[in-house]
């Protein structure tokens, strides 16, 4: 299983898709949206669009903890991740999931030469695996049952 698999389940896979905020923006606006759409991060896009860094609800709770509610006050581009670790469509599940855990995020944007064509979270890579277990579960039952 493949990343694009992944993207292609949620309907992703076209960047445009991704949600994705201005560094000049406040971190309490970046709280919003993440609240709005239910999300764990979001993509912070810099000069042409191109990705500038990520910021996670762990980011945001970092900020607070340090700052306290001034925090909130700060812009994108002040908290976000700049350091961002991408995937590209053609890694496999294992190997997102590898990227995750060494390196404790949950989110993942994912480049097609160096465009920006979608965001994975641990959730859905987990989400694709249980899909591919039960898909296995079920043939193997069918196999025994036709055996």
């Amino acid at each position: 299983m493949k990343v694009k698999d992944i993207l292609a389940a949620k309907g992703g896979g076209k960047g445009g898709d991704v949600i994705g905020i201005e560094p000049a923006a406040s971190l309490e606006a970046a709280a919003k949206l993440l609240s709005k759409h239910r999300i764990g991060a979001v993509i912070i896009r810099g000069a042409g669009g191109r990705l500038a860094g990520i910021l996670s609800e762990r980011d945001i709770v970092r900020a607070l903890a340090r700052d306290g509610a001034e925090a909130l006050h700060y812009p994108v581009g002040q908290v976000m991740t700049r350091e961002v670790v991408t995937c590209g469509e053609n890694d496999t599940c294992a190997e997102v999931m590898e990227q995750m855990t060494a390196h404790k995020f949950r989110h993942l944007p994912v480049l097609r030469d160096n465009d920006l064509i979608g965001l994975i979270s641990i959730g859905d890579v987990v989400k694709q695996r249980v899909d591919e277990v039960e898909r296995e579960s079920e043939a193997m039952r069918d196999y025994i049952r036709t055996a």
